[in-house]
């Protein structure tokens, strides 16, 4: 069996008296996306940076490619391609010169790195470019740069902090073509940080993170059966009406809106009697029902019942078949 790429360890780190990272373990294997998810101050940076080497490790232990980042930090470091949040290069640089720093930063020598530059730079549709300077690069192409640069010592493994946040959409389905291709490809193995649930879906494994900690882990479709038969969708009007009708109804735990749409999440088991028992009282009630119907939920539902539900973090994912 392959030995993994990542292996992280009951890493903890903490600023100050906050714990900002607590006990969190996980692997990624060769060619694996993993989509690390949480809201604003879950920890999910700071857990990156942890794995990089940019913060020193506190307690816990991060071995990359079999180098333990305390004890063989160089050659860990060797290892990992990184993409952070915000744009870090030279905007007086051209986009060939930008890759020539990193590369010569890290030991490369010219025979080394631009024959694979090139090919980098192709790979991300930024050929035709590499004499433009990096502040005239749109914010897209700015991070398809940033990604060829962080490619330039062909890593195993490459991390990435929300790389498409500010991205127009036509952008971010791009770079997620480049992703789907280093993991497919290449076998280059991806840990990202990500506010979007679309993007975690295409995530070979999704953790959720709260409060430091990853609460519940396994790929999308896995995650999804936490919820079986649990959320009914509810269209209709008036919507204000819906929705304070279903949270009366005690085996309703919530109600969220999607667009001109409900989500209900309920009770395990309760999903027909809570349709019949809505589907009578909200015509009662002057309202009128579209469609209430259960549907397969969405890694939406997932976050939002993870984020505000005991129960939900208290599943034992292992228990639930990846079918």
């Amino acid at each position: 069996m392959e030995e993994p790429v990542l292996v992280v360890t009951h890493l903890s780190h903490a600023f100050g008296s906050r714990r900002v990272v607590d006990d969190v373990t996980l692997r990624l294997a060769k060619g694996e996306i993993y989509g690390l998810v949480g809201p604003d101050g879950a920890g999910k940076t700071t857990t990156l940076r942890l794995i990089c080497g940019a913060f020193r490790i506190q307690a816990g232990s991060v071995v990359i490619a079999g180098y333990p980042m305390d004890r063989q930090p160089e050659e860990a470091r060797t290892q990992i391609g990184y993409l952070s949040q915000r744009f870090s290069l030279y905007e007086d640089l051209t986009v060939l010169e930008n890759i020539r720093f990193l590369a010569e930063m890290r030991g490369l020598s010219s025979s080394d790195w631009l024959e694979r530059s090139r090919q980098n730079l192709a790979f991300v549709g930024l050929d035709a470019f590499e004499k433009r300077l990096a502040g005239q690069l749109s914010g897209g192409m700015k991070q398809k740069l940033s990604l060829a640069c962080a490619l330039v010592n062909q890593p195993p493994l490459l991390l990435l902090d929300e790389p498409t946040t500010g991205v127009d959409p036509i952008t971010r389905q791009d770079f997620w073509q480049l992703i789907i291709r280093l993991a497919g490809e290449q076998g280059v193995s991806v840990m990202l940080c990500t506010p979007y649930m679309d993007e975690a879906s295409r995530c070979s494994k999704v953790g959720f993170m709260l409060d430091g900690r990853i609460i519940c882990e396994g790929s999308p479709r896995k995650l999804r059966q936490i919820l079986h038969n649990r959320v009914l969708e509810l269209t209709g009007t008036p919507n204000n009406l819906l929705r304070q009708l279903a949270m009366q109804n005690p085996a309703v735990e919530d109600a969220q809106r999607f667009g001109d749409r409900l989500h209900l999440r309920v009770h395990p088991g309760e999903h027909e009697r809570v349709i019949a028992q809505l589907s009578e009282e909200i015509p009662r009630a002057g309202g009128i029902v579209y469609r209430l119907e259960v549907i397969k939920p969405l890694l939406e539902d997932i976050f939002i019942g993870l984020t505000n539900s005991r129960a939900l973090i208290d599943v034992n994912i292992a228990t639930v078949e990846d079918s």
